[in-house]
């Protein structure tokens, strides 16, 4: 397999020019994180998701998670990987430095987050779910918890997990049986859920369960469900371990990739039930554990992200050794990358990684504005923003993720479907990402629903109003790039008004119509929302570049990206649309029966 090496230039540019890192460092509380402190965090995150996670990824890979006698036993590799993430305190990277946090902004930690994803994936799902587990306990759970857990969460010293999903109840989390049974000052919780990842695994002493469950007088659905702590090990006053709670890994699931990562079938209170800690109020559950789908699903963009990142780089790494044959317009033998077909899809690939990189860093900014910003207004602004965000980096850039990866493999020829170059695992490794964390459709459907129709659209028309007076100033620009970039941004965004409006007034007409579109519609936004940003980024390379910024080769690629992005992909911006607004009348016509 290829070595990984982080792309930390192109992510700077991204940090500064696009998400606006000065802006995020000068928030209450983040002052601290200066320019020269964050590039010294990206350095070294770089360094270990270069030296320390990608050199034991394919080994994994092949190797797995085992179950042996009742316990799960991590790759090769692993525990000495998870003790450097526990001795740089990387899990606490954005948190309160109260329970020992770095206290960085998101953005930061996104970016981190990105490298060591594209490093190793199934490695870096075990910090990200316990990153989760602090969100949801420090936004929803009592003082006492939060200093019961928290700091050795925050260090990652203990890991945390989150339990939803059961055999009857996937996506249909009010389907769930689990029980919660009061006993004294804490619940005793019985049921088993499935696809838990790292839901049992020797990196850490404890394991912190988040578990969905209903108590007894609970109503039906998802009004119903309470959200507890399960610990694995009981949790003493002092913070010491106890006795072995009554939760147990029966079985890993055999899946297509990310194989050294442990799915598991978690049992809760075979004996005399496992002892849970209810969070918050009864029946609220579903809404506390939002805090940490919802980063999850930013994370599960980032993994997207991180994936195609990976899968491009290996594909460019065999396109400038392979020869084969003579490419058109060569006078002699070269490297495949001079085909124009390969040059076409490495081009392609590459355009794509930097307008999800962009969207994705710009999504975490408006969360740390959301959180910090000192203006009411200003704070509100961002979380709509955000909001609207969240399911197109979730759904469109695990979709591109999976593209990429298999554009990659491509690449290679035949060599590609050979594991031993490694273009394999990334393709599986991808293709759970549209999938965990509420599929591409489920986000498509909160997107359309939760954010579009509940207020009408108004977030999302001021989005592309951004859209369209940037199309609107690069027109009139004296340059034959930036124009065509305006011209192709003006249609898309004309097309993503155009299937907005049509969704909204849709909806009234049948409600099917609109759940039709979704998926076409949340890609729609994806593509526009993405050449936005790298139209951005080639205003930015113009700038520095007029200004005498010497890197000329980097930022005159920033101008062709944004050109070509432009050129060969914003049009299928017509094509999405005309699938949402068109195709959605035709996908119930057929009868069950008939399909």
């Amino acid at each position: 397999m290829t070595a990984y090496f982080p792309p930390l230039r192109d992510m700077e540019f991204v940090l500064q020019e696009l998400a606006g890192l000065e802006e995020i460092s000068a928030l209450p509380g983040f002052e601290e994180a200066t320019p020269d402190l964050v590039a010294s965090v990206l350095e070294e995150a770089g360094r270990i998701a270069e030296e320390v996670l990608a050199p034991i990824n394919a080994a994994g890979d092949r190797q797995g998670a085992q179950l042996v006698d009742g316990a799960v036993r991590t790759a090769p590799g692993w525990r000495d990987a998870y003790r450097t993430v526990v001795d740089g305190t990387w899990t606490g990277l954005p948190f309160d430095p109260r329970f020992g946090g770095m206290g960085l902004p998101g953005l930061v930690n996104a970016a981190v987050a990105e490298m060591w994803q594209a490093a190793n994936m199934a490695f870096t799902l075990c910090p990200m779910l316990t990153q989760g587990a602090v969100n949801a306990i420090d936004h929803c759970g009592s003082e006492a918890q939060k200093a019961l857990f928290l700091p050795k969460l925050v260090t990652g010293e203990w890991t945390g997990t989150m339990n939803l999903t059961e055999a009857a109840a996937g996506s249909d989390l009010g389907a769930i049986r689990t029980k919660a049974a009061k006993s004294g000052d804490h619940y005793r919780i019985s049921g088993q859920k499935i696809f838990i990842t790292y839901g049992d695994h020797d990196l850490a002493e404890n394991i912190i369960h988040l578990v969905l469950a209903r108590t007894a007088d609970a109503p039906p659905g998802v009004k119903g469900i309470s959200l507890f702590i399960v610990p694995k090990f009981l949790v003493e006053a002092d913070g010491s371990l106890g006795a072995r709670n009554d939760v147990h890994c029966v079985s890993l699931e055999h899946k297509l990739g990310i194989h050294a990562s442990p799915t598991a079938v978690m049992s809760f209170g075979d004996a005399d039930g496992a002892v849970g800690y209810l969070v918050g109020e009864e029946h609220r559950g579903l809404e506390y554990m939002f805090v940490m789908m919802n980063h999850a699903r930013l994370n599960v963009g980032i993994q997207g992200l991180g994936i195609a990142e990976r899968a491009y780089q290996a594909a460019l790494a065999y396109a400038r050794d392979r020869i084969q044959g003579k490419p058109v317009g060569c006078a002699e033998l070269s490297p495949i990358v001079d085909h124009p077909d390969v040059r076409r899809m490495l081009m392609t690939m590459k355009a794509e990684i930097e307008a999800m990189r962009a969207l994705v860093y710009v999504a975490a900014a408006a969360l740390d504005k959301a959180e910090r910003h000192p203006d009411a207004a200003a704070r509100e602004r961002a979380k709509r923003y955000a909001e609207l965000l969240n399911p197109v980096v979730k759904g469109w850039c695990t979709e591109l993720g999976v593209e990429i990866a298999s554009l990659a493999v491509q690449v290679h020829g035949g060599m590609g479907y050979i594991e031993e170059t490694g273009a394999c695992q990334h393709l599986r490794d991808s293709r759970i990402t549209p999938i965990y964390e509420g599929t591409t459709g489920i986000q498509a459907n909160d997107l359309v629903n939760r954010k579009i129709l509940r207020d009408k659209g108004d977030t999302a028309r001021g989005v592309l109003e951004e859209v369209s007076s940037l199309a609107r100033d690069l027109a009139q620009r004296n340059d034959d790039a930036f124009r065509s970039i305006g011209a192709a941004l003006a249609i898309a965004a004309e097309e993503a008004r155009r299937s907005l409006d049509w969704v909204i007034a849709a909806q009234a007409e049948d409600p099917r119509l609109p759940a039709g579109a979704a998926v076409p519609l949340l890609r729609l936004f994806g593509t526009v929302l993405g050449g936005h940003q790298l139209a951005r980024a080639a205003v930015a390379a113009r700038r520095r570049l007029d200004g005498g910024d010497p890197q000329t080769a980097f930022l005159d690629a920033k101008l062709k990206i944004a050109w070509h992005y432009a050129e060969s992909v914003l049009p299928q911006a017509s094509g999405l649309a005309a699938a949402a607004t068109r195709g959605a009348r035709t996908v119930m016509t057929l009868a069950a029966s008939q399909l």
